[in-house]
């Protein structure tokens, strides 16, 4: 990697002379997101939760893409003693997880990938993203008024809840912990998945996708494949994009069938 990576904050759980499973949030995540899973896994794995940059604790940078996020993700594993981990991404950490994968195959011993594919997809989120920067931060009284005027822009109350969970309050003024403004610049960058194809892994690859989801269409087997020669494509019955949460046990188990 030619940058060098940032020093991530990240939670650790479980027995350190326990395999190492690297677990990566989404858009808009944090570490915290993934406590459900870590409390189904951490007798069998030694689990690190890093935020990722521009999320949750972690420093906030102005290059945000898939290259600069593995290379946080190599320099992690570097400070924490580790020659390769196990990977577990959903979405946006999906993408740097297969990057990392990709590009530098010997720190990688497995991957699960979540929802998300290695292609790139039309935009999503605007609205999203148009509610977050149009929310009067300086007019919000608590989170409750904050869920109300985000309704306008993001009708589902359990996405508005996630990205509630980054709102903080520091000196008397309410601010995002995520850095908004360069995630909404580089949003482009994160739909994209610009590796050439012919860039390939050739370990065991588990690809879970949620039954009521299409970020894992039919169509992008081929690119799968071709990448992953070895992986598996299962379906998360009853689970949509957010699968860890809606279904957390049918998750955790499908995760440990695979990894043991």
């Amino acid at each position: 990697m030619s940058r060098q990576g940032l020093s991530l904050y990240y939670r650790e759980y479980g027995d350190p002379d326990h395999p190492p499973l690297l677990l990566l949030h989404g858009l808009f995540g944090a570490s915290a997101n993934w406590m459900g899973v870590a409390k189904r896994l951490q007798d069998d794995f030694r689990l690190i939760l890093p935020d990722l940059r521009n999320h949750g604790r972690s420093p906030h940078h102005a290059v945000m893409d898939y290259p600069a996020m593995a290379g946080d993700l190599q320099a992690l594993l570097d400070r924490l003693g580790l020659d390769s981990a196990s990977l577990l991404g959903h979405s946006m950490g999906g993408k740097a997880a297969m990057w990392l994968a990709l590009t530098q195959p010997e720190r990688v011993d497995r991957l699960l990938v979540a929802d998300i594919a290695p292609v790139g997809y039309p935009s999503r989120f605007e609205s999203i993203f148009q509610g977050l920067q149009q929310l009067p931060l300086g007019e919000i009284a608590d989170r409750e008024s904050a869920d109300q005027r985000l309704a306008r822009w993001v009708p589902e109350r359990a996405v508005r809840q996630y990205l509630l969970q980054n709102l903080v309050k520091q000196a008397g003024a309410w601010q995002w912990r995520f850095n908004l403004p360069v995630l909404s610049a580089a949003r482009e960058n994160l739909w994209d998945f610009p590796l050439s194809e012919e860039s390939s892994f050739a370990g065991e690859v588990l690809f879970l996708y949620g039954e009521r989801s299409d970020y894992v269409k039919p169509e992008y087997r081929t690119s799968i494949m071709r990448r992953f020669p070895l992986a598996r494509l299962r379906m998360l019955p009853g689970a949509g994009h957010w699968l860890y949460a809606e279904q957390p046990e049918a998750f955790s188990r499908a995760v440990m069938a695979f990894l043991n």
